[in-house]
């Protein structure tokens, strides 16, 4: 038997995953990674001689505990060839301190753009993209909706900052400015309410997940929410991320939906769209049936990094294969993989060679790095709507291309607040007035005499009934708008929910009304055929024959009464419409946001109407004149309707400006009283006053303090024993065991050496090569 052979020399990841804390991508990023060790270290064509494994500590995404776990990774056999982080905090730790032990740093997860420098972190890549590429999405689409101030809140975190000043930047070359800027360190509460106060709007959010879900339990609180506000966020998140049980939120599930509602977000596309087959032989399906087999069932909403799985399976797969391109240059110069230590800078740059000209189709994508390390790729654009995230649109920076699905849904729309039924009334009515014109212009050359009646009739009804729902729905609206918005001693009204079936029954008994008046018209004295005869006249030829002229009218016995009071009737709803539209024009409401268009229209209706009714009694022996008043009235009055109450509807339809709010529509308009002033007047005297009275007790807290400081320093100016300064002479001394290089390792050589995209090691006049480091300065990395 031939003896065994012996195991394949071991290459070692060491892995910052965060398996919790703030982020825990690891949760689900973990089980990709493994995934692709396994398929790595199986295939006969990539590094058949070595073993892949991954040595994996909890990061937490905390950068203090990053620290302690480094120096065990560091300080620990066996040697890592590679480092793999994976939120930005940590990797922004790691990456600044990895080139003191030539390590190369690759990250799955972090997105902080102060991470795309090449002189703070020569040795780093990322197979996620800079946060900054969101940036150019949101002005996209801030300049899409027509939007001109924005405001920001952040929590105080490196990655956030920078992320949100290239965002201010971005927005200031766009003409778009920032009118509230916001952050907080652990407790949003006071920004939050700083933003309500500030009366912002379109608000953009930078924030960690467990952060987000105490931000938006303030929105709740602030009700910093609904159709007057637009939230954009990270699209990183869990999908269920604001359904899950923190103990640091008081705040429901139901509360929670209700404030995250509509809110946007903008996310680097993760999982390659394409069914193709990457270098791992697997598609993107493929990848994420097996890794949901390798989760065991876990449900991806509630599995943290599950969407930046894939790139951390591309992370892995992308270091196999720059390990396996650095095989034959090593060997043809006698070296090895696994003569790699802290102290070898060759091996280092031979690996930062080969991933720095990576270029292949993994299953988040084309994975290629940029000349800071960062990767580049589409943005995509999803909302939340009803409770689950849907895909808006795909936005590619680099072709500045934005493909837009028009799926976008609003809170409480513009069409919606402006009770849309009614609106179907008004269009109903406009349709049958528009109808009755053509049983106007019949006579009876067209229709039997036996028939006529029934067009009489026909023409009666339509304009009747017509009047009734178009009018009477724009009269409506306009009624209550003046009963609830216009009467001081009716203020408490005002923040009353203006029930739709009130709007409903003032139609329904206006049109009432008007159906038993014709009803017991058209039983008591119905309308009949009535010939009007005109002086005979000789015909133009030579004929001894007389013409008889003759008129068919539609009339009843009392005509002259009933057109009496169906004119009086309608006369004063369009005279009390009129007053109404004019006592209204300079209120401002949501909850019937298009009165002024309504009254507009009514002001059309009513002077063509009063002038139409009279002139066609005069006119009525003058068939054509008569036809040609009455019918261009009521095509006129219809289309003006239409138009001034439809028009601007749709073209906020095809905008995508529906969920403007109040305030800005006001500034469009021209005309505006804002019905809150006396209430935001009222509670900002309140702050300040409350705001006065914390200044107050703040400073007798200084003062008493200065006291106390000035009593000890005067005290201490008394006895000073020399002894104090010798501690602190030693108090600052490092402790020597922390200077030691990790077990087992030559010290640092003296040679200088330097990175970059050519892959030369550290530069030899560079303050941060490892023979610039003060001794002072290495504990620090551990503390």
């Amino acid at each position: 038997s031939h003896p065994a052979a012996p195991p394949a020399p071991a290459l070692y990841i060491g892995a910052l995953f965060p398996m919790s804390g703030g982020w825990p991508g690891g949760q689900a990023c973990m089980p990709s990674a493994q995934m692709a060790l396994d398929l790595v270290n199986n295939r006969s064509d990539i590094l058949p001689d070595y073993e892949l494994e991954l040595i994996h500590y909890d990061s937490m995404c905390d950068p203090g505990e990053a620290t302690k776990l480094l120096y065990d990774l560091l300080y620990t056999e066996p040697i890592k060839i590679v480092l793999m982080p994976g939120c930005s905090g940590v990797s922004t730790l790691v990456a600044e301190a990895a080139r003191m032990w030539n390590l190369i740093v690759l990250s799955y997860g972090s997105s902080s753009p102060a991470l795309s420098n090449r002189q703070r972190f020569p040795t780093f890549f990322r197979t996620h993209p800079s946060a900054t590429l969101h940036n150019p999405t949101r002005v996209q689409l801030f300049q899409k909706w027509k939007w001109t101030r924005i405001a920001t809140i952040q929590q105080t975190t490196e990655v956030f900052t920078s992320t949100l000043d290239d965002l201010e930047q971005r927005v200031k070359e766009a003409g778009i400015e920032i009118s509230v800027r916001q952050s907080f360190l652990t407790d949003p509460a006071v920004a939050v309410k700083n933003l309500k106060r500030q009366d912002a709007r379109i608000i953009v959010g930078l924030f960690y997940e467990t952060e987000a879900r105490k931000v938006f339990c303030e929105v709740f609180k602030e009700k910093l929410f609904g159709k007057k506000y637009v939230w954009f966020l990270i699209g990183w998140y869990a999908d269920n991320w604001f359904k899950i049980k923190d103990p640091a939120v008081n705040c429901s599930v139901e509360n929670m939906t209700e404030a995250v509602e509509g809110h946007v977000t903008t996310e680097i596309v993760m999982l390659n769209p394409e069914t193709v087959r990457g270098v791992s032989n697997m598609t993107s399906q493929e990848f994420i049936s097996a890794l949901m087999s390798r989760l065991g069932g876990k449900n991806p909403e509630e599995t943290g990094g599950f969407q930046e799985a894939p790139l951390a399976y591309d992370a892995v797969w992308a270091l196999a294969l720059a390990l396996n391109k650095t095989v034959p240059p090593l060997k043809a110069r006698g070296r090895r993989l696994e003569d790699f230590n802290y102290n070898n800078h060759d091996i280092t740059a031979e690996i930062y060679r080969a991933l720095n000209t990576s270029s292949f189709e993994g299953v988040s994508g084309q994975v290629v790095f940029d000349a800071q390390g960062s990767r580049m790729a589409m943005t995509l654009i999803e909302q939340l709507q009803g409770g689950s995230y849907k895909k808006i649109g795909y936005y590619d920076s680099s072709q500045k291309n934005l493909s837009w699905f028009g799926n976008d849904v609003w809170i409480g729309e513009y069409i919606q607040n402006s009770q849309p039924y009614l609106n179907n009334m008004t269009a109903a009515g406009c349709m049958m007035a528009l109808a009755a014109v053509f049983p106007l212009g019949i006579d009876g050359h067209h229709v039997h005499r036996s028939q006529f009646p029934v067009v009489c009739q026909f023409r009666l009804w339509l304009l009747g009934l017509g009047f009734s729902l178009a009018y009477g729905s724009m009269f409506t609206k306009i009624w209550w708008v003046h009963t609830l918005f216009t009467k001081k001693e009716e203020k408490k009204e005002r923040k009353k929910h203006l029930e739709p079936w009130k709007l409903y029954a003032t139609v329904g008994v206006l049109l009432a009304v008007d159906f038993l008046s014709l009803m017991v018209w058209q039983i008591v004295d119905p309308l009949h055929i009535t010939v009007e005869k005109f002086t005979r006249e000789a015909p133009k030829e030579d004929l001894d024959v007389l013409i008889q002229p003759l008129l068919e009218h539609c009339s009843s016995q009392k005509m002259n009464t009933w057109l009496g009071v169906v004119y009086g009737y309608k006369g004063l709803l369009l005279l009390l419409g009129i007053f109404l539209a004019y006592e209204t024009k300079s209120v401002s409401t949501e909850k019937i946001n298009d009165h002024r268009a309504v009254g507009m229209a009514i002001y059309n209706v009513a002077v063509l109407c009063l002038i139409t009714a009279p002139v066609t009694m005069i006119l009525s022996s003058q068939q054509d004149a008569s036809f040609a008043f009455a019918s261009l009235a009521v095509v006129f009055s219809a289309y003006i309707t239409l138009v001034v109450l439809f028009v601007p509807k749709m073209r906020r339809l095809i905008t995508r400006g529906e969920w403007q709010s109040e305030q800005q529509d006001t500034l469009k308009t021209g005309s505006s009283t804002n019905n809150n002033d006396e209430e935001k007047s009222r509670q900002l005297e309140r702050e300040n006053r409350e705001l006065q009275k914390i200044i107050q007790e703040k400073e007798e807290r200084v003062s008493a303090l200065r006291n106390q400081l000035a009593e000890r320093q005067a005290l201490r100016s008394r006895r000073r024993p020399s002894s104090g300064q010798n501690q602190n002479h030693n108090a600052s001394q490092p402790d020597p065991k922390s200077l030691l290089p990790p077990p087992g390792y030559p010290n640092p050589p003296t040679d200088n050496h330097s990175f970059s995209n050519s892959s030369a090691l550290y530069p030899a006049d560079s303050k941060m090569s490892r023979n610039h480091c003060h001794n002072s300065q290495i504990p620090l990395l551990y503390k």
